[in-house]
């Protein structure tokens, strides 16, 4: 369940390149026990706002705290509140897999004596008991992001961002690695940066969609669904009557032809359903189907980003 409290917090982010705003003056806030879905096309801004979250590149302005601290101003101790699972996860092939994990315990400042409950509890979290003592190097890739994912959390960070963390898995791991996220949901922040639409569907509690370095969507999952509700309607008439009769219907913007008889309606404001219906039965028009149009996920996000301006270069590269 999403709390109240802030754990990441963005306010008017951007990064310069020369002239060029690779992200550009974005503010964005993550709570508690939130999902969140950061979605966008190749060279949107997407990983530069990563690289930024995680302490890797400085912004060329505004404010990032991750759990309250300025980032820039004390990044060590910013840095303790992350976990970090990039689209290639860090492993050492050669270790087993209780090897690479204690040695992250420590990577991450774990105290000696706490280190062996801190790996029992990732091992079971992330389903990795029966495969402790075998290479990383033997394990499926599923095993190998299982274990990107424990390397991740096993300090108990805040906040932990997964770069693409179902690329080049099969189904079946593919749903057991969701699962694992939702699960982390509950007690962190999560950040799930991916390039597949249906992740964010099942997994998110809210979606951001950033485009040539603008924030362009942004919104709870329940939210977004209306968005993919679009305002048209599928008709099929019998006795079909000129296109020009359909687009006089209070409140049809246009009319587009599917097939014979059968037309999609787009419409602003009131919906010309009852309009249509009464047309119908006083003109003989013969109403055999009608049902609303509904876009998909891929369709929303191609028309988000096709649309999208891009933005102005700053007068001053900072």
């Amino acid at each position: 369940m999403t709390s109240d409290q802030v754990l990441v917090k963005l306010e008017q982010v951007s990064r310069y390149y020369g002239g060029q705003a690779a992200v550009d003056n974005i503010s964005f806030e993550v709570r508690r026990g939130e999902v969140l879905g950061f979605l966008g096309p190749n060279g949107a801004g997407k990983t530069t706002t990563m690289q930024m979250l995680t302490g890797n590149l400085a912004p060329s302005a505004g404010l990032i705290l991750i759990n309250g601290i300025d980032i820039l101003d004390q990044p060590k101790a910013a840095k303790a509140e992350l976990g970090y699972l990039p689209e290639q996860p860090p492993l050492y092939r050669e270790l087993t897999v209780t090897e690479y994990l204690s040695y992250c315990a420590r990577l991450n400042r774990i105290r000696r004596e706490q280190i062996g409950a801190a790996l029992q509890r990732v091992l079971e979290r992330c389903s990795l008991g029966d495969v402790r003592q075998r290479l990383i190097g033997n394990l499926s890739k599923g095993y190998q992001q299982r274990v990107g994912i424990a390397q991740a959390i096993i300090h108990t960070p805040a906040i932990v961002i997964l770069d693409e963390p179902t690329v080049g898995l099969d189904p079946i791991q593919i749903r057991e690695i969701r699962h694992l996220i939702k699960e982390i949901g509950s007690d962190h922040s999560v950040i799930l940066s991916t390039h597949i639409l249906q992740e964010v569907q099942s997994v998110c509690d809210r979606v951001q969609i950033i485009n040539k370095g603008r924030l362009v969507f942004s919104d709870t999952i329940t939210g977004l669904r209306e968005h993919i509700d679009t305002s048209a309607i599928i008709v099929r008439l019998e006795q079909a009557p000129a296109v020009a009769r359909l687009q006089a219907l209070a409140g049809v913007q246009a009319v587009r032809e599917l097939a014979p008889g059968k037309f999609r309606l787009q419409y602003a404001g009131s919906n010309p359903t009852t309009a249509l219906v009464e047309q119908s039965v006083a003109q003989g028009w013969q109403l055999s189907e009608l049902y609303p149009d509904r876009l998909s996920l891929e369709e929303l996000f191609v028309e988000l980003t096709r649309n999208e301006a891009p933005p102005p270069a700053p007068t001053e590269a900072a």
